[in-house]
């Protein structure tokens, strides 16, 4: 009986990996699938790889904050409390990516199973305050590190950069595949600035890829780690026992979320590459940076952290910044405005030489509204509070009110 509840929750697993890559690889690789310089293929494919990286290096950290320590005993998970949580994670999530939304898997993770420690008594209550805790500061971070280099460095960085999206509608980079061995091809007409701007976009999503699977990867299997926890569980095949450890548990993860980068990825890419936002390409570079280094920093010390909700402080740090360059220091304080709108970072061209703090009007500065889609945009602010809610409030009931999993 105990093999095949594992199998089951295994099954369950997986479809949470598989709706992982449909939420991640909207935010990793949809300003490259946007400006036309990769396909949505190709980004399936470098997600994936650069997925199991993050997953195999650092990503262990995050599995065992997960899976042994947020809740004090981790007897509570049970093969059936394991596919319970599973059903939980992967159901919310698949209503996010079902409407083209990438929802955030961490937060979606952690309330499930914070909900099971709840509801058994259970919930290690100082490790969920320090996870909180860190949810709230890492976006603040973000906020005033882009706020930062927006004010000073943005437009010196948008000069040097000089990335434009393919003019023709054609992908920049694709792959020849005529030959014996596969080579990349670039678009007609583009020059060596714009093939490397292309090379560093990609570059760019490869890092977030990276560094948002660092802490992803537990969202999918911590709950069957609680179980098995090194024990050596194994499913026997006929003559073949698998063991189910943590390479074996990360490899299956892994597998699961190539399929949902390759599949129902192609939804968060439409509305994270196209629909949300008309955000900069340069900004978008520095927005992945910043939150990349964040999540990693986090996912080294064991925190689940939400991406998304770091980028997106991140991108209005940026353009606060941004904007605060039409008014100089001292300026401020002698009291004048500063009209601050997320909108300056479309004010610049890439390329185009950067203007000196203080030399701007304000009326130079677009609105918040010529960046954000308002009615996308507030779809998926609605959507990645409500995907958490459903998977935590969900867990919870379940685990508190039905008997079967006998807590």
């Amino acid at each position: 009986m105990t093999e095949v509840l594992l199998l089951v929750g295994i099954l369950v697993a997986i479809f949470v990996g598989y709706n992982i890559g449909g939420a991640t690889t909207g935010p990793a690789f949809g300003p490259a699938v946007g400006a036309n310089v990769i396909t949505k293929t190709m980004a399936a494919a470098l997600m994936s790889i650069f997925f199991f990286v993050g997953a195999a290096t650092i990503g262990p950290q995050v599995v065992d904050t997960l899976g042994n320590e947020l809740v004090h005993d981790t007897g509570v998970f049970t093969m059936r409390s394991n596919v319970a949580v599973l059903f939980f994670i992967g159901g919310a999530l698949f209503i996010g990516n079902y409407v083209g939304v990438p929802a955030s898997t961490s937060m979606t993770a952690v309330g499930a199973i914070a909900a099971l420690g709840l509801a058994t008594g259970e919930l290690a209550w100082d490790v969920l305050g320090q996870i909180v805790i860190w949810w709230v500061v890492a976006p603040i971070i973000g906020f005033w590190v882009a706020g930062v280099v927006g004010r000073y460095f943005y437009p010196q960085i948008n000069e040097w950069i000089a990335i434009e999206a393919s003019r023709d509608g054609r992908e920049m980079i694709t792959v020849d595949r005529s030959g014996v061995v596969p080579r990349l091809q670039f678009g007609d007409g583009a020059d060596r600035r714009e093939i490397t701007g292309a090379f560093v976009v990609v570059g760019i999503g490869c890092l977030m890829g990276f560094s948002s699977e660092t802490s992803n990867i537990a969202n999918a299997i911590a709950p069957i780690y609680g179980a098995v926890d090194g024990t050596g569980t194994e499913i026997a095949l006929g003559s073949l026992a698998i063991p189910f450890g943590m390479p074996a548990l990360i490899v299956i993860g892994s597998f699961a979320v190539a399929i949902g980068c390759f599949t129902i990825a192609r939804r968060t890419l439409d509305t994270l590459g196209n629909d949300i936002t008309n955000l900069p390409l340069t900004a978008a570079i520095v927005v992945a940076v910043i939150s990349s280094v964040i999540v990693v920093a986090l996912s080294w010390i064991g925190i689940p952290a939400s991406f998304v909700v770091i980028a997106t402080m991140s991108i209005i740090g940026l353009g606060w910044g941004r904007a605060t360059r039409t008014t100089t220091l001292s300026e401020a304080r002698a009291g004048e405005e500063t009209r601050v709108s997320v909108g300056a970072l479309t004010a610049d061209e890439e390329g185009e030489a950067p203007p000196e703090i203080g030399e701007e009007e304000p009326e130079d500065i677009p609105t918040a509204s010529d960046l954000f889609n308002p009615s996308t945009t507030a779809r998926v602010i609605l959507m990645q509070n409500v995907v958490p809610v459903i998977s935590t409030v969900g867990a919870f009931l379940t685990f508190r009110f039905i008997p079967i999993f006998g807590f």
